[in-house]
């Protein structure tokens, strides 16, 4: 077993694959010091070869993995892929196209939350996966036997995940339902790192509008740095460290150096004038020109004992459709159905709101009502008779 490192080699690679039904495929990447994550390994292979692709090796070029994973008429099989597809995002511009996600395929097929690639094998395949290579660093070289047999193991027993979960969703006709949850996986907007949107990762402390610009001005500072720099967030400027920047405001590097929040000599970084600017546009605002808080949300009082009722209808419907509760609906939509009733989460739309949702309206409006009949939990219609 041996990477491959030339690009003559993986072009031939891709054209043979270029004519599977299907390929799986996984990377192997660090990010632990970096914003943008750095691919060290490839893993990729068909129904009858594999191979270890080495991204890091000198005058190798990807161009030919780039177009395979542009190929509509190849479907790429990754497990829980947000994070790879996210690589080749930032590595091409674009998403790999006709994508299936054995993780999401393996909750509507009832193999619980979230489900790691290494339980899945051993439900579905009987294989076990050695996870004693987990956390290899992959960009130190060489790699050893066992480190590339690890990585091999991520594509080859998921030939065949992918073919019993395929099997399952057409015998249960729910390939659309896969389908649908796709397609905010494939969806650009997935990976974006919009430096004025960096605010939202953020819990909102500020009570004031002025607080409010100046933590969605600091966000988008260390965003901006972060990216140019290719560090991780907290690098430039710790959380905590920004909500005291928004209350404080200094307006100066001395006033900066002050604050207890951030680093002892942050104020001498090269790039902590550009953080004081940020604060000084901001003091300069009008009130006009200052952003509204988001709105508050008030939760009726019976909000969180109608969010607890379905949870446990939600539990029902999974056990008994045979897939997994968080599929169908996440606890912000069941707070959010206990709250505003009939609106637009995804619990209330297609499959889900026929599935879940319909029931979960007639539950809130007590139409329906949880039940027990014998040692289980039921739903039952208010106007049922026993």
């Amino acid at each position: 077993m041996k990477l491959l490192n030339d690009t003559d080699s993986l072009a031939q690679l891709c054209a043979r694959l270029a004519n599977e039904p299907y390929i799986t495929i996984d990377t192997e990447f660090l990010r632990e010091t970096t914003f943008w994550p750095q691919l060290c390994l490839v893993q990729v292979a068909g129904a009858d070869e594999f191979a270890l692709i080495d991204p890091l090796a000198d005058g190798l070029d990807l161009t030919p993995l780039f177009e395979l994973l542009a190929e509509k008429s190849v479907l790429k099989v990754f497990h829980a892929g947000r994070q790879d597809i996210e690589i080749f995002h930032y590595l091409t511009g674009s998403i790999p196209q006709n994508v299936f996600d054995t993780q999401i395929a393996a909750m509507v097929c009832g193999y619980g939350d979230q489900v790691g690639y290494d339980q899945i094998v051993r439900q579905t395949v009987g294989a076990s996966i050695d996870k004693s290579h987990r956390f290899t660093d992959w960009s130190r070289r060489p790699l050893n036997d066992a480190q590339l047999a690890y990585a091999a193991a991520d594509v080859t027993h998921l030939r065949d995940v992918y073919e019993h979960l395929a099997d399952i969703l057409a015998k249960k006709s729910r390939a659309g339902w896969v389908a649908e949850e796709m397609a905010t996986l494939l969806d650009p907007q997935t990976y974006s790192v919009a430096p004025g949107e960096a605010w939202q990762r953020l819990k909102l402390r500020a009570r004031k509008p002025i607080e409010f610009a100046a933590l969605k001005a600091v966000a988008r500072w260390r965003e901006e740095v972060a990216q140019e720099r290719d560090v991780p967030r907290r690098r430039i400027l710790k959380d905590d460290a920004i909500y005291e920047l928004a209350q404080q405001r200094p307006l100066s590097l001395d006033a900066l150096g002050r604050l207890r929040a951030v680093p002892r000599g942050f104020e001498k970084q090269p790039y902590a004038g550009g953080l004081v600017e940020a604060l000084q546009g901001v003091s300069a605002l009008a009130i006009d020109e200052l952003p509204k808080l988001p709105k508050s949300k008030r939760n009726p009082e019976s909000a969180p004992a109608i969010a607890e009722l379905l949870k446990v209808a939600l539990k029902l419907v999974a056990e008994r459709e045979g897939v997994a509760p968080r599929i169908i609906a996440n606890s912000e939509d069941l707070e959010t159905i206990a709250i505003h009733g009939d609106t637009d989460v995804k619990a209330m739309r297609g499959w889900r709101r026929d599935l879940f949702g319909e029931m979960a309206l007639q539950i809130r409006s007590g139409e329906m009502a949880l039940g027990v009949r014998g040692k289980r939990a039921v739903l039952v219609p208010m106007d049922a008779e026993d």
